[in-house]
Formats: structure tokens, sequence, C-alpha cells
């Protein structure tokens, strides 16, 4: 069930959790040159993604990594139909080969828009972070599995595929923006650790899309 659209936000929101500063307009426009792959191995201009529209652009760990699985799991769930009405983009970002965009779209249900920079280029440019920060006690409300459980998935999921890597530098994080159009930036979020992604929700809220109930449960409307 959808909750109310929020009207888009136009600035900075310096109250969101771990929220950092834009990045310097020389940081973007070299971001902006880099090159991303989508599925099929063509390589396409990252500001071709929010260039004419505005786009949430979530930048994921690895794809063998748990809490990022469980967290673009609940990236499905958000409606094509809810994002055709605010004229907004939803983008994933990893940093594997590009051979593995469809079986992890396939893992996770994943029906929106998937590419990866293998080289991490717009990462580094970006200055999103390697290895894991002090606080690790903050929870992703998207990641349902123990560290322990998750890891051990993670690692079952490496050794059965068809090529044992870890899709991705796994001392990466990831991070959170919303671009566009044009060269604009209204929010920045860089993920400490690997559960520090932004809830779905709030970067949902900021661009001005409806919100989902993750939670399965019936919501209780006041009347």
């Amino acid at each position: 069930m959808a909750g109310p659209p929020a009207p888009p936000v136009t600035q900075q929101v310096g109250s969101a959790r771990g929220c950092g500063q834009r990045p310097e307009a020389g940081e973007l426009r070299e971001a902006a040159r880099c090159l991303v792959v989508d599925a099929d191995g063509r390589c396409i201009p990252f500001k071709a993604l929010y260039g004419e529209q505005k786009a949430i652009v979530l930048f994921v760990r690895n794809f063998l990594c748990y809490t990022c699985k469980e967290y673009v799991e609940d990236l499905a769930k958000v409606p094509k139909a809810f994002l055709q009405e605010a004229n907004v983009r939803l983008i994933v970002i990893g940093q594997s080969s590009h051979h593995h965009i469809k079986p992890f779209c396939s893992l996770t249900g994943y029906t929106h828009e998937m590419y990866v920079d293998p080289q991490r280029e717009i990462y580094k440019t970006l200055g999103m972070k390697r290895g894991e920060g002090n606080n690790i006690s903050v929870r992703s409300p998207h990641v349902k599995s123990s560290t322990l459980l998750g890891s051990i998935r993670s690692m079952w999921r490496a050794m059965t595929g068809p090529a044992f890597d870890f899709q991705g530098d796994p001392a990466q994080q990831g991070g959170a923006l919303i671009l566009g159009p044009g060269n604009e930036v209204h929010f920045l979020h860089l993920d400490k650790n690997r559960l520090d992604h932004v809830p779905i929700n709030t970067v949902l809220q900021l661009a001005g899309v409806k919100t989902v109930n993750f939670t399965n449960k019936p919501q209780i409307i006041d009347i």
C-alpha cells in the first residue's frame, strides 16, 4: 500500500542519517564522463542516467553481499507506476563484471535499471568509502539476516556460482544520490558500512515518489 506522495526536495538534506556534503562541481563533472555498463555489455555515460530526468541512483557494495541482496530485494517492491507518476528513474549500480547483472536481477526479483562500474571510477570520484566505519551498530531496516547467517549465504553463493569471485571489491562501500535533471544534486549519502543504507522510503520521499509498505502488514488509516 502506498503512502502519500511527498513534494520533491530541491536541496541537500542535512538531517538525513550519514548525509555528507554535495560533491564538488568538478567531481560531478568527472563522474558524469565515466562509463557504466549495462547487462548486455553496452557502455553508457553516467550522466545519461540523470541528464534528462531526475534519478535515484543507489551504489551497492558487491553482488555477493547479503545486505545488498536484501536491500535490492526490497527495491524490487517499488512499483514502476510510482516512478512513472513522479517521472523518476530508479537505478542500481554495482562494481562487478556486467555478466553478473542478469543473475543478480533474477535472484532478487529486481526489474528496474541496473548497471555496473567495473573499475569503481564513479565510486572513487564521488568519495565512496572502502572498509568498515567505526559505527557498526547501525541497522538497515531492509536487512533481515544476521551477520553470521548472511555471510555464510554469501560465501555459499560464491562457491556454487559459475565463477568463484566476490562480484566486486568486498571492501567497497556504497551510497545513494538523487540527481538531475542536468547537474542538480538533490541528495547525497555515503555509506559508512554494509548496514548503513538509506531507508528506501526516505529516498523515495525525497524524490517525490510515493512510499511503499515493506512490512507486508496492513496499514492502519485514521479516519
